[in-house]
Parts: C-alpha cells; structure tokens; sequence
C-alpha cells in the first residue's frame, strides 16, 4: 500500500507513446495508443501486507494537485492457480469534487496494449473534469503494466538515434526479454485483466462503474461489457477497437492516415502551394532509405550536442507514424517531409525526438495481448495485403517473430464475436485517426441496441481529448441515456494550419507581421 506517496513524470506529457528505449522496429509494433503522461514510483514507497489495503490511502499524481486515493488488491497470476503465485494490481481514485453519488464511479482504460493508467492520470484528469465534478475517476494499472508487474526489458544503453533497426534479429531480441521477465506471460491477456478490474470494483465497494475505453482500451471495455454488464451504467468507447477486429489490420489503417495528410495538404491551398510534390517526395526519400540508411553526424534535439543519427526507413516512417496521432504534430510534417527530400533531415529528427525517452509502454505484456488474442486471426488474404505495406509488413514479421517466442495460446474463437449489449454506449470516432478509423466504430455496433457512434470530421485519435467529446461523456454519465446526446458540435474545425518551413505557417514572405503561432484559429492564409 502506498501511503503520502508521488507518481513522477519524467517529462512533457504528449498525445501518442511509443515504447520503452524506442528500438524503431517498437516503434512500428505499437499497435492503438492514447496520451501519455510518464511517470515513474516515488522513491519513498511504503510496502505493507496485502491484508492492511484500503481505499483510504493517499498519493498524488503529478499534475493533479488533489490528494487522491490509492491501493492494490492482491490477485493469483494464474486465476487457475489460485494458491499459486499472487500479484499486486494496483488502482488509484481521483474522488468526485462534490459529493454526488460515490456508489458509482467511471472507470478510464488506457491504450496500448501496455499503457499505465496511473501514468495517464494528469491527462485523464483533464479530460474528464466534467465527470470529475459528480463521479469518482478510477484508474488501474492493468496487470503487466505500470506498478501492476510490470513486463518490460532494458533493451541496454545504445543511442536510438545511431541504432540501426535494419539490422535487428527480433527473434534474439525477443528471447532475451522473455529471461528477463518473472512472469508467466500467458496470463496477461485480456480476459484476466478484466477479472482483475472487476476484483478491483467488489474492493471499492462500486456498485456501478461508468467505462470509459480509449484504443486498446475499448476492447477491454467491451469485454466488461460482454462479462459483468450488471455492474456497467454507460461505456465510451473512443478510438475504436471492435471485437471482430485484430489489432493487426492497423497497417492498413496507418497507409489511410499517410493518404488522408497527402490528401489534406493538396486541398490546402497554401500547403500545396509550398509541396506542391508532397507524396513523390515522401515516395522518393523512402525509397532512397530503402536502399541504405543516412548516416550523418546532427544536432541532438533534446540534448543539443552533436551526435550520430542512422536515419532507415523504418525511422522515418514511424516518426511520420507517430506524428499524425496530434493535431499539432501533424501540422509539421509536411515541411519536415519536404526537408527531408531536400536531404535535411534535423526536422524528422524533431519529430523521432518526440517518442524518445518515453516509459510506461511495457512491451512483454503488448506481446501476451497481441500474440493470443490476434495473431490467430491473421488470414492470408491479410498477409497478401501487408506485403503491400511497409508498414503492415514490418509490424507483422516483428510480431510473428515474438510471437514465436512467447508461445501464448490462442484465445477462443467467441472471444472474436461482436458485443451484444443495450447499455448506453457512446462511439467515438476521428476521421482522420491514423489507428482507428471511423469503420471500425461502425463495425463494433453490429449488434449495440442503445448506442450511438459520432465521428468528428477534424479529429485524429482520441477524440475526447480534443473536442467537445469530453462534455458529450459528462452528458451520458448525468443523464444515463444516450437518446439525447447530440454531435453537432464535433463538426467545429479544430485543425491546425500546416507549417510552411520551420517556424510559421505563412510563407516566409509573408507580408503579415505574425511568424508563428499554434492557435486554433491561425492564419487563414494558411488554411483555405
């Protein structure tokens, strides 16, 4: 039990997370994600018997000032074992400001698979004020993840920047991780966390949980819902993952987000203006990497200091990747694209540099998900249509290889079939969502005879982060029906104008005297 204790971030929370030391061939096996806000145990942790956990505990959480509720419950790894080797899964509860109705709570799900909740708890917090005034907001560190044992590797001490992922045996890599880890990774899917989440529940004394699911995060939503739905009031599901869906058709998904940017930039009058050959020289500067990765002494964007970079394709496209997860980011990528063609690539190191130094993304417990609950589902039509990708190739011969070693049978086929359910449900989609797009969401209401899927047409992934979605969730929680949610206001533009060099959003001979900004609302010019 932890008692007055601080979960640490390290740095800047960001809207997407790439895993651990960010080996590029990691960085294009994450399959859904979420924020991140990274945080490490305080030093000055207090261990107690599993008999003295309660909920009246504190903690704090670095970015929320209020002092908050935390504990573990003690479950068997192997629910089959029980008298065998026992686990801590551990939650922490953000209390309501007013004092409501604590028989209920909503319960958020990170991403991942392998996010931490209770790394997630500044942004979940923001998110979710609305909520926060009438329910509690409880978090878990789902088993494998964050303080919940949690499988993740030291992957050693070499420069993601000079490491040269072309040259990585996944299957050696893979095995040296599974020596690292004291765990029975075959019990870390899905199923059991939900077991454990519901032991978590009867702990707390809920008697009703509010779910709110973002990525992977929606599938262990779903299976609350298909599993204990007499204890469920309403889900948001937000960056869908349906049932029927294997996380592994992201590839295709990912080759749609690059399509939409394209796309995005030729239809903005300035952007096209500027690239007017955006897709050629994203086409030309992969396939000169294909041929030999760039080696060059740079500019460390984090540190300053000169350093080597092996820039390959797989850096290249994933730093791409993981930029089109935020507004923001994305709206740098087409400058960053083009200077890279023109063989300048400090700008794609800009944006690498985002997914490096992130925790909290543990990738053994990623594997025990992925390996039993999708690699089963990979037909070979699929595996025709990833040769065809990049990326769908690269993620699918990283996972196949780990897969291999981690040796984690295969859920049942029912675990695939469509939630039946009439508990209010809310969807939520981004159009241009680079993970999840809006068919997806339709596909998980096949058989959901109380719900409603709104796709906000300017949104990327995770939609309540970046829109009114968060109020339409603190309507659904109020008023426990979704028969008068009303979308409209997900239609607002909220993208941002595309940057034109390295610093504005207007040509550099722009008459206007405003050279930078990152408002809502910026430069017209730029946005037509």
């Amino acid at each position: 039990m932890i008692r007055g204790t601080t979960y640490r971030k390290s740095h800047q929370a960001v809207q997407r997370l790439a895993p651990m030391r960010l080996k590029p061939r990691d960085i294009l096996s994450v399959l859904v994600l979420t924020i991140a806000s990274t945080a490490t145990w305080a030093s000055d942790v207090i261990s107690q018997d599993k008999k003295t956990a309660s909920k009246t505990d504190t903690c704090y959480v670095e970015g929320v000032s209020d002092r908050l509720n935390c504990g573990f419950v003690t479950v068997p790894e192997n629910p089959n074992k029980p008298d065998g080797k026992q686990i801590q899964v551990h939650y922490v509860v953000l209390p309501a400001v007013k004092n409501v109705n604590h028989e209920e709570a909503l319960l958020a799900i990170a991403g991942g698979p392998g996010q931490s909740a209770i790394d997630n708890a500044a942004g979940f917090d923001a998110m979710l004020s609305k909520v926060r005034q009438q329910r509690d907001i409880l978090l878990i560190d789902q088993r494998g993840t964050g303080r919940s044992n949690l499988l993740t590797c030291d992957e050693g001490a070499q420069s993601p920047l000079s490491f040269d992922d072309d040259n990585v045996d996944t299957l050696v890599e893979a095995q040296k991780c599974l020596e690292q880890l004291d765990a029975d990774v075959t019990q870390y899917g899905s199923l059991n966390a939900i077991k454990d989440f519901e032991v978590v529940r009867q702990h707390l004394g809920y008697k009703k949980l509010h779910v709110y699911g973002i990525s992977y995060g929606t599938r262990m939503a779903q299976l609350y819902m298909r599993l204990y739905p007499e204890h469920l009031a309403t889900v948001t599901l937000d960056g869908i993952v349906p049932m029927q869906q294997s996380v592994l058709e992201i590839g295709a998904a990912i080759d749609r987000g690059f399509d939409l940017l394209f796309k995005d930039c030729q239809e903005t009058a300035a952007c096209h203006t500027q690239f007017p050959e955006l897709k050629t020289e994203f086409d030309q500067v992969a396939a000169s990497l294909a041929k030999a990765p760039v080696m060059e002494n740079v500019y460390d964007p984090v540190s300053g200091e000169k350093t080597m970079l092996t820039m390959t394709r797989g850096k290249f496209y994933g730093s791409i990747r993981m930029a089109l997860y935020q507004a923001n980011v994305r709206a740098l990528v087409p400058h960053a694209i083009h200077q890279a063609a023109k063989h300048n690539f400090q700008p794609i190191l800009g944006l690498y540099a985002l997914t490096l130094e992130n925790g909290g993304m543990a990738m053994g417990m990623h594997a025990s998900v992925v390996c039993g609950e999708d690699m089963h589902r990979i037909t070979p039509a699929m595996r025709e249509q990833a040769k065809k990708s990049f990326m769908g190739k690269t993620m699918l011969e990283g996972l196949e290889a780990t897969c291999a070693v981690w040796k984690v049978p295969a859920v049942a086929d029912s675990f695939s079939e469509p939630i039946s359910s009439n508990i209010p449900t809310l969807l939520l989609s981004g159009e241009i969502d680079p993970a999840t797009p809006p068919s997806w969401g339709e596909l998980a209401m096949e058989k959901l005879s109380n719900a409603k899927h709104f796709i906000a047409p300017y949104a990327t992934h995770g939609v309540a982060y970046q829109s009114c979605a968060n109020t339409l969730i603190a309507d659904l929680v109020r008023s426990g029906s979704v028969s008068d949610l009303d979308g409209e206001c997900l239609k607002k533009d909220v993208r941002r104008s595309f940057y034109l060099n390295a610093s504005s959003v207007e040509p550099l001979n722009a008459t206007s005297v405003k050279t930078t900004t990152t408002d809502d609302n910026a430069s017209t010019e730029a946005k037509e």
